[in-house]
């Protein structure tokens, strides 16, 4: 027999809280609230659109999302703290905050949090910083994973560049027999 439900409030949480250094130096916790069920609806329409075309999908052949939707993700996201967050932060903090909160919305905590604490789309953000300086020196790692091989001689337009020797035929390396 199945067991019995939990209020849904039991466990779900109605917002977002993230401490954010202000324009003024001062650290503060803005609440961001949990978003309204249209509110909601809208962003995941915005941002499910610009997954696709970002993945190469194709351009819709009628609008999907009218000017104001599109214009107005991040004041749909966060809701009765966006004046004070725009008034209050500079443009990036006020974005991260912002996209944060579209992460947490559309995805999970867990999500938002790896955004909050890398500033990298989730997934694509190294575990460490050691790892991420790494993997941007052209380690090893990322050599192995382009497959195209580097070119064993040049061209031949500089005036350096030695012309490989051929095998077999009658190159000019090669004695008659």
């Amino acid at each position: 027999m199945a067991g019995t439900f939990e209020a849904l409030d039991d466990f779900l949480s109605d917002g977002l809280t993230l401490p954010v250094t202000g324009a003024d130096g001062v650290t503060r916790e803005y609440h961001i609230p949990d978003p309204s069920a249209e509110a909601g609806i809208r962003i995941e329409r915005i941002t499910s659109l610009a997954a696709r075309l970002a993945a190469g999908g194709s351009v819709p052949e009628k609008q999907v999302l009218d000017d104001e939707e599109e214009l107005d993700l991040y004041r749909l996201c966060l809701g009765d703290a966006y004046d004070s967050l725009r008034a209050d932060l500079s443009w990036s903090m006020f974005k991260h905050v912002a996209l944060t909160t579209m992460f947490w919305i559309t995805a999970d905590e867990d999500t938002a949090l790896e955004y909050w604490r890398t500033g990298e789309a989730p997934g694509k953000a190294g575990r460490n910083r050691a790892e991420r300086r790494a993997m941007s020196r052209g380690s090893s790692a990322k050599g192995a994973a382009n497959g195209t091989p580097s070119p064993a001689y040049t061209s031949g337009t500089r005036a350096a560049s030695q012309q490989p020797r051929k095998r077999g035929g009658r190159g000019r390396d090669r004695q008659p027999t």
